[in-house]
């Protein structure tokens, strides 16, 4: 069973469906045993930073993803999942992220030619092999919608950057942690390809 952190945070049903498409059995929970006891993990969601970490420890999910990570079983963050997952966002200055890979979220500067929030597709730039992106190539195409981006502090961890306006890290991985910028749930086939890929794991 893949199951699904409920922290109230939106976009989540949406990943379920998505996952059910491709013939998974998905549960949405936050109870502790069953997190613990899945298969695969998926942090999803969308908004705040802060108010995200905030239901995080109010659920008391913080120590729950620190055990499932430590324990192997593969983990996805999506979205603000992915930012979650750092140490520090510029969206909630003080707030202490999971600390599961370092790294820092970062806002866009806009200018006159690029609107912030960044909202469409973007071509993957792959850096190197990875299990997330077998079988996809560079100039693949997937969906972003974000006002903040990730500047990973280890190049090792970063496994697809885009462009906009700056060069950003939007994937990640290392051992049993994956992560994206992007909604691969809203990426057409090659988000489902990415996903599988996951589930494959």
């Amino acid at each position: 069973m893949i199951a699904v952190i409920d922290y109230d945070a939106g976009n989540i049903m949406s990943v379920k469906k998505a996952l059910e498409h491709l013939g998974e059995e998905v549960e949405i929970t936050r109870d502790p045993q069953k997190l613990l006891n899945a298969t695969k993990v998926v942090l999803p969601g969308v908004g705040h930073f802060g108010d995200a970490m905030d239901r995080l420890n109010r659920y008391g999910l913080v120590d729950v993803i620190h055990q499932i990570v430590e324990k192997g079983t593969p983990f996805l963050g999506i979205c603000l999942g992915l930012q979650l997952l750092f140490e520090e966002s510029e969206e909630a200055p003080g707030v202490k992220g999971l600390g599961v890979l370092p790294g820092k979220i970062v806002k866009f500067t806009p200018t006159k030619e690029l609107s912030v929030p960044q909202i469409g597709w973007n071509d993957l730039r792959l850096c190197k092999e990875s299990r997330l992106f077998k079988g996809l190539k560079d100039g693949d195409y997937i969906y972003l919608v974000h006002s903040y981006y990730l500047e990973a502090l280890n190049p090792e961890d970063v496994v697809a950057r885009c462009e906009y306006g700056i060069e950003y890290d939007v994937a990640v991985e290392r051992d049993n942690v994956f992560a994206c910028q992007f909604h691969p749930e809203k990426s057409s086939e090659v988000g489902l390809s990415i996903l599988k890929n996951f589930v494959e794991i």
